[in-house]
């Protein structure tokens, strides 16, 4: 969700001192400093070339910095029995030091990693995950979706009470790739050690976040020998703004090249969910239909090819018209609350554009209630259904915070035997509201990093997942967006790939296992 999920992000949408070459001890040609990480023998760097920051300062920084330090991996011995087979695996929790040029400690990142027994390193696959926000922990994608257990998100299991035991997963990944979740700092129980204020704002960039969760995967792959292992990257949310910029960064910059990229309910390009753009109204109207749809009955995808192709033509026309042609803009009204179930008044007065909030309390106001943002074919009433400001939250979200954060805790505490100190964020606030986009003209995207890493290596493949219902990054921005790729990155190497649900369409069991099979394809 994760992340996003993110609440900054939702409402726009939810270092590059961390940059460094492929040996772990080079500067980084960039003038800011550069990280290292903790080597696989627990040393700064490389052995045999000196420590580096071994001076006095470093020493000085050295009891600080273990005060706040996570404790050492844990690995143990685990199974699952699933249905026609026994899954027998090495779970580790534990983290990953950052440094930076000088040897100063920064931060320690989180990861829980499973591998399976028996399977040989070189050609068993090795997959990334990471959620999204930015701000949240990889909870939503390890428990809901790819790991070895797995938490309800429907039905009785979405609401806050839910009981947060977790289930074998019969639909996990760990059948065909091994897999290791990373929260990024601020998430989950990564956390700085550094009080320095600029290194710690640098962290909450999006090119150093992306540069420090790239240099964390070589140095995972680094410690545990699988550098030579096919490898994978999979980002949710905001992880569509992350992932390709990873891919990029390991490619350029560490020394990895990454086979694959899968990106589950991304946003791509904020510039088309904010501002004036008319696209944003383009992105959402097929899912705002599919709501109005999914309420009569099932709705697929194939449900929506009338609207789809209104989206691209009548009514972006119409849209471009503007205000100063009322015919065009009445004739868009109207067909806009016919798709839509808007009240006809409503899609006039609001001249048939709708923003995500006005949609989410319009389409069932009569009852006094609100759709979900994630997936908006989930209702919850509306606290103040008479105000004229908006004061609900996301019934399709926020009950899933309470059972996800107790299962995360008790698995790795209890099932994994790693006990941190401090608490767990499975969706930080804090870090979204320092998190920085950028300034200027130019809001943040991934489209170029999608074209370069698509350009520079022919055998690399693009994965994308949506929920029709999913109002927080609607499927068809990404379609827009994949149609303007050039031919060297076409049908062939990039597939979307769009099923009944929302944010976290698999939450669904038949939008869960159709995408398995999916991610399984790419990766054979």
């Amino acid at each position: 969700m994760a992340n996003s999920f993110a609440t900054r992000c939702a409402a726009a949408l939810l270092v590059a001192c961390l940059a460094t070459a492929a040996r772990a001890d080079d500067e980084t040609p960039q003038p800011s400093p550069s990280p290292s990480a903790q080597a696989p023998s627990g040393q700064k760097g490389r052995g045999g070339r000196g420590e580096a920051g071994s001076g006095a300062n470093a020493a000085a920084s050295t009891p600080a910095a273990e005060q706040h330090r996570l404790p050492p991996d844990s690995t143990t011995k685990q199974s699952v029995a699933l249905p026609g087979r026994t899954l027998a695996f090495s779970a580790t929790a534990g983290s990953i030091r950052v440094f930076d040029d000088k040897g100063e400690p920064l931060a320690d990142i989180a990861y829980t990693s499973y591998q399976l027994d028996g399977a040989e390193k070189a050609s068993r696959p090795v997959t990334f995950l990471f959620n999204g926000g930015p701000g949240s922990a990889s909870a939503w994608l390890q428990f809901g979706n790819v790991g070895p257990w797995r938490l309800p998100f429907d039905g009785d299991g979405a609401v806050s009470s839910a009981s947060p035991e977790l289930q074998a997963n019969a639909d996990t990944w760990l059948d065909f790739t091994d897999l290791v979740f990373i929260d990024p700092v601020g998430t989950g129980y990564s956390r700085f050690v550094t009080t320095s204020e600029d290194a710690r704002k640098r962290f909450f960039t999006v090119d150093g976040d992306a540069n420090s969760v790239a240099l964390v995967i070589r140095r995972w792959l680094e410690k545990y020998d699988r550098l030579t292992s096919p490898k994978y990257v999979v980002g949710e949310s905001y992880g569509g703004i992350r992932g390709p910029k990873v891919v990029r960064k390991l490619q350029m910059q560490q020394g990895v090249g990454p086979r694959g990229l899968i990106l589950i309910s991304p946003v791509l390009d904020f510039r088309e969910y904010t501002g004036s753009s008319l696209l944003q109204y383009v992105a959402s109207l097929p899912t705002m239909t599919a709501v109005a749809r999914q309420a009569k009955g099932a709705v697929t995808r194939e449900d929506l090819a009338d609207v789809e192709r209104y989206a691209q033509s009548d009514f972006l026309l119409d849209l471009v018209k503007g205000q100063a042609d009322a015919e065009a803009t009445t004739r868009l009204a109207d067909r806009v609350a016919s798709l839509t179930g808007i009240d006809q008044a409503v899609s006039r007065r609001l001249a048939g554009r709708f923003d995500i909030g006005e949609f989410r309390r319009e389409f069932d106001r009569k009852n006094g209630k609100v759709t979900g943002r994630y997936d908006a074919s989930v209702e919850g009433f509306d606290p103040y259904p008479d105000s004229s400001y908006f004061h609900f939250n996301d019934p399709s979200g926020d009950p899933l915070m309470a059972p996800l954060t107790s299962a995360a805790v008790d698995l790795t505490t209890r099932k994994l035997n790693w006990r941190p100190d401090g608490s767990y964020h499975l969706l930080s606030e804090s870090v979204n509201k320092a998190w920085e986009f950028g300034h200027g003209i130019s809001p943040a995207e991934s489209v170029t990093q999608l074209r370069q890493m698509l350009a520079l290596d022919p055998k690399l493949k693009l994965l994308i997942g949506h929920g029709l219902f999913d109002l927080a990054t609607p499927y068809f921005a990404s379609k827009i967006i994949l149609d303007q790729l050039p031919a060297f990155a076409g049908p062939s190497r990039t597939r979307l790939v769009v099923y009944p649900g929302g944010h976290m369409f698999y939450s669904r069991d038949g939008s869960r296992q159709a995408f398995r099979k999916e991610a399984e394809a790419l990766m054979r």
